[in-house]
């Protein structure tokens, strides 16, 4: 299957990396169909999708009627059926291997045998999953950065049983759309986040033994290294559930203690201090 030959595209799920791809394979001009279970998420979706492209028209990337285009290009649903004809489908449900395996099965039976499957995962194995589906030489790991209208980078993991052919048509898609790429070896973490999680779980490490305030950690890492975003701001951003999460599967793959949750951040999941989405983390948000 040859890039230049797929005009549409299928997203499962419709959450933060689902709304980001589907953008800005839209805006590569490919037709996309992204199937999530409710209209509820849809909506997130769209007005995540909105936003993001309303700050490109200020920016005058896009007119106004180009950002129309693009929003027309996207549709939704809660039928998987849909993605039936779809060639290339990118998987980015929940991480947890049950909820992928439900999912991968109902494509299998709707899908045909060329259909490529790309799976966002962070950190679940690529070959782990590529054994859950008819046709494994067609599935493939393609690892999105978020926001990811905005972050350039994808990480591409082709799974034991991925043949060369897949992963020259997940390059040549990651091209198309504006990314860049590295290819990497199917192990935990992948390259940034087998660097990045430890970091993010070392902060709150620090913050737990009382070496240092939640801003004076983040302040540190920012002026001090010139990052971005703070590893504890970064941590409510992402949601303390998910770096609990992915820290836990992690830890089961590798065994080393570095990759084991802190205590502070069960404590906090208990306590329903998830970060941003709750209004409390590391830090208080307002509503706004």
């Amino acid at each position: 299957m040859n890039i230049d030959d797929i005009t549409t595209v299928g997203v499962c799920g419709a959450g933060s990396m689902g709304a980001g791809i589907a953008q800005v394979a839209a805006q590569a001009g490919f037709q996309v169909k992204v199937v999530d279970v409710s209209e509820a998420v849809w909506a997130r979706a769209e007005k995540t999708i909105a936003t993001s492209l309303q700050r490109m028209v200020k920016k005058e990337i896009y007119t106004e009627e180009q950002m129309k285009e693009i929003q027309g290009r996207i549709s939704f649903s809660t039928d998987v059926a849909s993605l039936a004809t779809a060639p290339l489908i990118i998987e980015a449900v929940f991480e947890d291997i049950n909820v992928k395996k439900e999912l991968f099965t109902k494509l299998d039976a709707v899908c045909d045998g060329n259909t490529v499957y790309a799976t966002n995962t962070s950190s679940i194995a690529i070959t782990e999953m590529a054994a859950l589906v008819k046709q494994p030489a067609n599935f493939i790991g393609m690892h999105f950065f978020n926001p990811v209208p905005m972050m350039k980078l994808v990480e591409i993991i082709p799974a034991l049983q991925t043949v060369s052919a897949t992963i020259e048509l997940a390059l040549a898609f990651a091209k198309r759309i504006g990314k860049t790429t590295i290819t990497c070896k199917d192990t935990p973490g992948f390259v940034v986040n087998r660097l990045f999680v430890p970091y993010i779980l070392d902060a709150v490490r620090l913050l737990e033994e009382g070496v240092a305030s939640a801003e004076d950690i983040d302040t540190a890492m920012k002026l001090g290294c010139g990052m971005p975003m703070g590893p504890l701001e970064f941590q409510d951003f992402a949601g303390a559930d998910i770096g609990y999460h992915v820290g836990n599967i992690f830890y089961e793959y590798m065994k080393e203690a570095r990759f084991a949750p802190p205590g502070l951040l069960r404590k906090m999941i208990k306590a329903g201090y998830l970060g941003r989405k709750t209004g409390k983390g590391f830090y208080e948000y307002s509503d706004k």
